[in-house]
């Protein structure tokens, strides 16, 4: 299936914003996403307060991995995809928003930028 007639059957483009890790310069991640029509967005090295996502894996982290003690990797697993579940349901949660809020604040503090 053609990613992208199947996300954008407008034919609006599509942008993945990516990190520099080597997995995602490949020239198999690049003749996809040429086949998709898909434009790979890099973010410069050193700059993971760039990347949108960011902002979104402290709040994982505080809900679902701090101070827990989960009985196994499986459990693990079950406690992420429950966050993640609430997380998509609940997305303007001012528990959710406010730890993003966080996040990006210590994002940017370890690079120094306001």
């Amino acid at each position: 299936m053609n990613v992208h007639t199947a996300a954008r059957p407008d034919g609006a483009p599509i942008y993945i914003i990516l990190d520099n890790l080597s997995a995602h310069t490949g020239a198999d991640i690049r003749r996809w996403a040429m086949k998709n029509k898909v434009e790979l967005c890099f973010i410069p090295t050193y700059a993971s307060w760039a990347n949108p996502i960011e902002a979104h894996f402290g709040p994982l982290r505080q809900f679902t991995l701090a101070n827990s003690n989960h009985r196994s990797h499986p459990a693990q697993t079950q406690a992420l995809h429950h966050y993640l579940r609430w997380r998509n349901a609940n997305a303007r949660h001012p528990d959710v928003l406010a730890a993003q809020r966080r996040e990006r604040a210590r994002i940017r503090s370890e690079k120094g930028i306001r």
